[in-house]
């Protein structure tokens, strides 16, 4: 039997990294987001927001015009202007079945540039089209049509029943880092690192959170640019610590209101708290 480690604060607090007196706005990290669409813009102001909030130089925006006024009236430090770009968050509140042919040229765009790169719900299709440094963030239905679609057979069921078994499977299969959402995320590559992060709360299960846990992550990648140039295995605990710190926000907005419900937004104003007591550490 294949052992998954349950990441923690200590493990988390590794991969925190505060500025210093000689950095600038891209050492620090500049991320590329590709990501919202008409039918779903909260999708980029969030994912935007959760990762200025967690800490990078820059967050530079690609989508329709309607997107990105949006996020900028939310996050006006936001870059829409193309640009220097060090790692990619791209699909969030996309739908692969609608993409327009300026939309897909942005994603492959993206992709072409062998940039590390998050992968969510509406490019999950792409992976495997380019050669960097991947993760990819499938919830369980979205794991097994990504499967299916590959010539893998497998059900909605079946991988709800068996989340680690086909979380492995599929970045062997796919050969990228996973990052299986649910009540216990599981996380793990090709080459055999598995991680669990068990929910603080189940509050979490609601709509954008998704996109939040992606800004966190894209932001982690994109800080850690330099070592991601010669080594692609720091994406894996890269997720794991997103995971983490996304969870830990989570609980924290909901004993900001006594055990009751919150929405995504509230999980990502919390995520500066949990970044500086993780430095604390």
């Amino acid at each position: 039997m294949e052992t998954w480690q349950e990441w923690t604060a200590a493990d988390a607090a590794k991969w925190i990294v505060a500025p210093t007196a000689v950095d600038d706005k891209y050492s620090r990290g500049v991320l590329g987001v590709v990501a919202g669409s008409p039918e779903y813009p909260g999708a980029a102001v969030l994912s935007v927001e959760a990762a200025h909030r967690t800490g990078l130089g820059m967050v530079r925006y690609t989508g329709p015009r309607a997107v990105r006024t949006a996020v900028l009236a939310r996050r006006p430090e936001t870059v829409t202007a193309p640009g220097r770009v060090q790692a990619w968050l791209i699909g969030s509140g996309i739908d692969a079945e609608r993409r327009s042919f300026m939309l897909l040229g942005d994603l492959q765009g993206a992709l072409a540039s062998r940039l590390p790169v998050v992968l969510d719900a509406g490019a999950l299709d792409l992976v495997g089209t380019h050669t960097a440094p991947t993760v990819i963030t499938p919830h369980t239905r979205e794991l097994a049509v990504l499967l299916a679609s590959r010539g893998i057979e497998t059900s909605v069921a079946q991988v709800r029943e068996a989340p680690a078994e086909w979380a492995l499977r599929a970045a062997r299969e796919l050969g990228v880092a996973v990052l299986l959402k649910g009540a216990v995320t599981h996380i793990c590559d090709p080459d055999g690192d598995r991680s669990t992060v068990v929910a603080a709360t189940h509050w979490l299960a609601s709509a954008g959170t998704g996109d939040v846990l992606g800004g966190i992550l894209g932001a982690l990648v994109a800080t850690h640019h330099e070592r991601l140039a010669s080594d692609a295995e720091v994406l894996t605990p890269l997720a794991a610590t997103a995971a983490w710190m996304h969870g830990e926000a989570a609980r924290r907005a909901t004993a900001a209101v006594d055990g009751g419900p919150v929405t995504a937004l509230d999980i990502a104003q919390q995520v500066p708290r949990v970044v500086g007591a993780l430095l604390a550490r």
